[in-house]
């Protein structure tokens, strides 16, 4: 399951953030310190941490450009699938800014959640496929253009 995502930069700025337990989430910047000291291509995108509470957290994070996504999931889950799924999000991320960057984030942070939440619900992963994940918001998108011309 999958108990928190963060999107941030390297600095340490989140700029998506979802946690899908009541645990509190650990602190943003020291995660990112560990992946930044993990990122060398030898090295495993996986690491086990704790939370305030004291229980145990899988970290798993992946590297693209200048964002890291790191997901928070139990430590039994399979790290490999999890791994795919945040370069699933990336990928349908990109076929919705068409090349996402931090500023589309910033700028887009409601479309962004959307986008998360129709592919994962209450920390499980639903949906994968990218034009399914993508349709509902494509006819928010026309909506709301409709509305503006008329």
């Amino acid at each position: 399951m999958i108990e928190f995502l963060l999107v941030c930069n390297k600095t340490g700025a989140v700029r998506l953030s979802r946690s899908y337990t009541t645990r509190p989430l650990p602190e943003p910047r020291s995660i990112l310190h560990q992946c930044l000291k993990r990122n060398h291509p030898i090295q495993c995108p996986f690491f086990m941490t704790t939370d305030s509470t004291g229980g145990e957290v899988r970290v798993i994070f992946r590297q693209y450009a200048s964002l890291f996504i790191v997901l928070g999931v139990s430590p039994g889950d399979n790290a490999m699938a999890h791994f795919a799924f945040i370069h699933n999000l990336v990928e349908t991320l990109n076929s919705y800014f068409s090349n996402v960057c931090e500023l589309d984030l910033m700028h887009n942070v409601d479309r962004a959640h959307m986008i998360l939440d129709e592919m994962v619900v209450n920390g499980f992963v639903t949906e994968s496929n990218r034009s399914r994940v993508l349709a509902p918001i494509a006819i928010l998108d026309k909506t709301l253009k409709t509305d503006k011309v008329s």
